[in-house]
C-alpha cells in the first residue's frame, strides 16, 4: 500500500477561496448555519454549500490552521479558507484526515495576529494513495471512529438536558409543590419522593418559596476544595484540565492533558467534583470532573457541603442563573474573573435534606452513564489519534486496516 502513495503540493489536489465576509449585524437566530471554523456564530434564510464543506481557519482568535469540516447547507466566513479537492485525485474525507494529520499549523504568519494566506496553503505537501479504494477505505474506518464519539457526545448532551429539565421542574417552577396544591399527583416521581414536596407556599426575602424550604447562599450547599499541588510534587503522568479542555456549556468533560512539563502550582481536584472556570465566567465553562487530577487556578474545585446536596449544587453550579451572575460580579477589563467569596454568596432557596438527597439519587445514574460515555469517547479518540499518522503515511496496510475495521 505505502509503494502507491504519492507526495504533492496541496494546489495538485485543490482549490481554494477565502470565505464571505458576512456581518454579525446581518445574522438572525433562525435559518441555515454559518460556520466560522470555530463554530456557528448565526444563521442565514439561505445557504452557500448544500454538503458539508473542507476548510482551514485563516485567522482569528486561537485555532489558525485548524482543519474543519463545515455542517451541510451552510455559509462559511471569511475567518476561513474553503479547500474544494479535485475529486478526480483525492475524496474530500480523505484530505481531511491527510490535513489533520499534518501540522498545518506551521503555515501561520504574523505577529500581532496569526493568519494563514492561500498562497501558502498552496504550496503545502501531503501524501495521498493513488488508488480511490484505498482513500474511501481509510477515511470510512476514520469516520466511523468519529461517528461513534460524536454518538456518546450526542447521548450526554440528551442526558445533560433531562438533568438540567428535572432540576429546573423541581427547584425553579416547583412543578412538584404546585402539582399537589391543585390535588395532582406530582409527574415522573414515585408517590415516596412525592411525599417529600410540600402542598403550599410561603413567602421568604426571596419571594414565594415551597413551605418548609429556606433561603440561604450558594455556600451552603458547596464549598471550595482548596489543596493545591506545586509542580516538583506532580507525577508527570497526572491527569491535568485547564481552561482549553473544558468545553462551553457543557457539563462533560472530553478532553484533557498530562501534568509533564508544567511550571506553576495547580490546584487539586477529585472525580466528582464540579470544576468552575472563573477566568471570562461568560464563557460558561463548567463540568463535573470524571477522574482525579490537578487544574488550573482559573478552574474554582467545588464540593457539595453534605453528600445529599451533591446534585443540587452541581446543577446550581452549571446553571444560567449562576453563571449570568458570576458574570456580573467579575472582576478585570481584559481578563475578567469571579471569587469563590461572591460566588459563595449567591442566594438561592435551598430544599430540604430529604428532597436534595432524592434529586441526587434521581440525577446520580445520569452522571454515571455521562461519565462512562466520556471515558469511552476517550479511549476512541486515543486510538484514532494514534492511528492516524500510520493510516494517512501509508505504514498500515489495507487487509491489516480492514482487521481493525472489524474489531471497531
Amino acid at each position: 500500500m505505502s509503494s502507491e502513495w504519492t507526495n504533492h503540493k496541496l494546489s495538485d489536489l485543490a482549490s481554494f477561496k477565502y470565505g464571505k465576509f458576512l456581518a454579525k449585524s446581518g445574522l438572525h437566530s433562525i435559518g441555515f448555519p454559518v460556520f466560522s471554523g470555530y463554530g456557528i456564530v448565526g444563521y442565514l434564510p439561505d445557504y452557500q454549500f448544500s454538503a458539508p464543506q473542507l476548510l482551514i481557519v485563516c485567522r482569528g482568535e486561537g485555532g489558525t490552521g485548524d482543519v474543519k469540516m463545515s455542517p451541510p447547507k451552510c455559509s462559511i466566513t471569511n475567518l476561513s479558507i474553503v479547500i474544494h479537492p479535485d475529486e478526480d485525485k483525492v475524496s474530500r474525507n480523505f484530505l481531511y484526515w491527510a490535513l489533520k494529520a499534518s501540522d498545518t499549523h506551521i503555515l501561520r504568519t504574523g505577529s500581532a495576529q496569526a493568519q494563514i494566506v492561500i498562497g501558502s496553503l498552496e504550496n503545502f505537501r501531503v501524501s495521498i494513495p493513488g488508488d480511490k479504494n484505498a482513500q474511501n477505505a481509510i477515511s470510512d474506518f476514520l469516520d466511523r471512529l468519529d461517528d461513534r464519539i460524536t454518538l456518546l457526545r450526542e447521548t450526554n448532551a440528551t442526558l445533560e438536558a433531562i438533568a438540567q429539565a428535572l432540576f429546573k421542574s423541581w427547584f425553579v417552577d416547583f412543578d412538584p409543590v404546585r402539582a399537589k396544591m391543585e390535588g395532582r399527583a406530582p409527574e415522573g416521581m414515585d408517590e415516596a419522593t412525592a411525599a417529600l414536596f410540600p402542598d403550599g407556599f410561603e413567602e421568604s426575602e426571596l419571594g414565594e418559596v415551597p413551605r418548609g424550604w429556606r433561603c440561604g447562599t450558594l455556600g451552603e450547599v458547596a464549598q471550595i476544595a482548596r489543596n493545591q499541588l506545586q509542580p516538583e510534587a506532580m507525577d508527570g503522568a497526572l491527569h491535568y484540565v485547564g481552561l482549553e479542555h473544558i468545553p462551553r456549556k457543557c457539563l462533560s468533560l472530553n478532553d484533557w492533558g498530562v501534568a509533564e512539563g508544567l511550571e506553576s502550582a495547580k490546584s487539586c481536584f477529585s472525580a466528582g467534583d464540579i470544576l468552575f472556570g472563573k477566568l471570562r465566567p461568560y464563557f460558561h465553562k463548567v463540568v463535573i470532573a470524571p477522574m482525579d487530577g490537578v487544574c488550573s487556578t482559573d478552574i474554582l474545585v467545588w464540593r457539595a457541603t453534605e453528600p445529599a446536596f451533591y446534585g443540587f449544587a452541581a446543577m446550581q453550579l452549571f446553571s444560567e442563573a449562576l453563571v449570568a451572575y458570576a458574570d456580573r460580579l467579575s472582576n478585570g477589563a481584559k481578563m475578567p474573573r469571579v471569587n469563590w467569596k461572591d460566588l459563595a454568596a449567591y442566594e438561592l432557596v435551598i430544599p430540604t435534606l430529604e428532597i436534595a438527597e432524592a434529586f441526587t439519587s434521581t440525577i446520580q445514574s445520569l452522571l454515571n452513564r455521562m461519565i462512562a460515555n466520556v471515558f469511552q469517547a476517550q479511549t476512541l479518540a486515543t486510538l484514532r489519534d494514534i492511528l492516524l499518522p500510520r493510516l494517512i503515511s501509508g505504514q498500515l496496510r489495507l487487509p491489516e486496516l480492514q482487521a481493525l475495521a472489524g474489531e471497531v
